[in-house]
């Protein structure tokens, strides 16, 4: 699994930062990027061809208490995207971060988008 970094002293201010590119990303499945300005592991999520194609959901899984999302496995609950947890199987649905297994229980998201070739998270 690729691990990108982006610092925030290095970036100018806005809203919109540069997180990786979109060669760095890879279908239907999950790479991690470390979002210093927001101290989080951030798991990104690419399925083409899909509207959207792009999601970006928090890496930590509070049911194991591990950093394991971005291994997830990709799938579709009701027509939805979702992502089950690798450990306990639990899905999040990948528009909201919300598990479908416990409605007390919810991802962190962050909205992100393409620009080129490049990933852009709003943070």
């Amino acid at each position: 699994m690729n691990v990108f970094a982006v610092a925030s002293n290095t970036l100018p201010a806005m809203r919109w930062q540069p997180l990786c590119r979109r060669a760095d990303l890879v279908a239907f499945s999950g790479v991690v990027a470390w979002l210093e300005t927001s101290a989080a592991q951030v798991a990104l999520f690419y399925l083409p061809g899909h509207t959207p194609e792009l999601y970006a959901l928090d890496h930590f899984d509070p049911f194991s208490n591990a950093c394991v999302i971005g291994r997830g496995i990709v799938g579709d609950l009701n027509g939805a995207p979702v992502i089950a947890s690798p450990l306990y199987k639990q899905h999040f649905r990948l528009s909201d971060g919300q598990c479908l297994e416990d409605e007390r229980v919810q991802l962190r998201t962050w909205p992100v988008r393409f620009e080129n070739d490049h990933v852009l998270i709003e943070a």
